[in-house]
């Protein structure tokens, strides 16, 4: 009998060949500093695909010089990166994998020369630079970013597009009242506080009509930071604007100390599918087919994204299938190694 974990994921428009995706990780490799595809991620995320992913969400790929993380990130700001991406998507697609692309702007948390960016001039921590505060222009012209982002993945051959709200970066900085202390239209309320993420949103849906996920920290674990509540409210909002699948993890919004255990996050997930009807992912410390089979079947997320795990193992999907004693098929070329 197929496991959900294996069952295949209608996803908007598309259909996942199981319930199993690759979460983005950054791999600090574009090592000129020009946010291309390099070789290492060509074979990074291809050996994913051919270990049975069903959809690969590439790492966090900045839609600004000024919005990644580290000078060695990957980036969509340039028509220059298309060529490369398109590459990297065709070889994922050719061992059957869907591909998905994170947007991101690392905000605050940039650890780069010159200026960086935030909804407020207050530094992550005392360690790190203080960000300029952005104007309405910068504000503007970052919506306008990310939409131009969704142009170029759109180009590539992207299949999905996630859009990163989550980890203290930008739009995570606009969306906590710890990291905004404005005092404008994009400050203060609830709502206020979401513009941002709604124009991104609003701006990408214009290019845009494959299935889109926007990644959440659903939790501050911190004094008068968000909650998951909250995020309940604010996937409401977000399923109203037509995203379709909440991609759950927590914190990193400010410096705190987080419970890690197995599954941790799941709950969160749990949370916001049912408290605002919307598909979710979960994420953080699923580690076997039994533990992500249970997360499936007892309706906690719709689907299972595996990060560092699938760091050690490249043929996880195998791997849980054996411990869930259900058959995988295999690529041809490495079939006789089960005959």
């Amino acid at each position: 009998m197929t496991k959900k974990l294996f069952e295949p994921y209608k996803l908007k428009n598309i259909t996942l060949k199981n319930r199993i995706v690759m979460a983005p990780m950054c791999m600090y490799s574009s090592h000129n500093e020009d946010g291309k595809v390099e070789n290492w991620h060509k074979t990074h995320y291809t050996s994913r695909a051919v270990g049975g992913v069903g959809l690969i969400i590439q790492e966090a790929t900045s839609v600004t010089p000024q919005g990644r993380i580290s000078p060695q990130d990957l980036g969509i700001w340039s028509d220059d990166h298309i060529e490369g991406l398109t590459e990297l998507v065709s070889l994922i697609k050719e061992q059957g994998a869907m591909t998905g692309i994170q947007l991101a702007h690392a905000g605050r948390k940039a650890v780069l020369e010159g200026e960086i960016l935030a909804p407020s001039a207050i530094p992550f921590n005392d360690k790190m630079k203080t960000p300029k505060e952005m104007s309405l222009g910068d504000i503007k012209e970052t919506v306008q970013a990310f939409k131009d982002g969704a142009i170029r993945a759109k180009k590539a051959g992207f299949d999905v597009i996630e859009i990163h709200a989550a980890h203290g970066y930008l739009i995570n900085e606009f969306l906590s009242p710890l990291s905004n202390k404005r005092s404008d239209e994009y400050g203060g309320s609830a709502e206020n506080r979401y513009r941002f993420l709604k124009e991104i949103i609003g701006e990408t849906k214009t290019v845009w009509d494959g299935p889109l996920l926007v990644r959440v920290s659903a939790k501050d674990y911190q004094n008068d930071g968000l909650d998951l509540e909250d995020y309940i409210e604010i996937s409401k909002w977000m399923k109203a604007q037509g995203v379709d699948l909440i991609d759950v993890s927590s914190g990193a919004v400010v410096p705190a100390q987080i419970p890690v255990y197995p599954g941790y996050q799941v709950k969160l997930a749990e949370g916001i599918k049912h408290g605002a009807d919307i598909p979710t992912g979960a994420v953080g410390l699923i580690t076997t087919g039994i533990q992500a089979e249970e997360i499936l079947q007892n309706e906690r997320a719709d689907l299972i994204l595996l990060a560092r795990e699938l760091l050690r193992d490249p043929y996880w999907p195998r791997t849980a299938a054996i411990e869930l004693q259900t058959e995988l098929e295999s690529p041809e070329q490495y079939s006789r190694a089960w005959n």
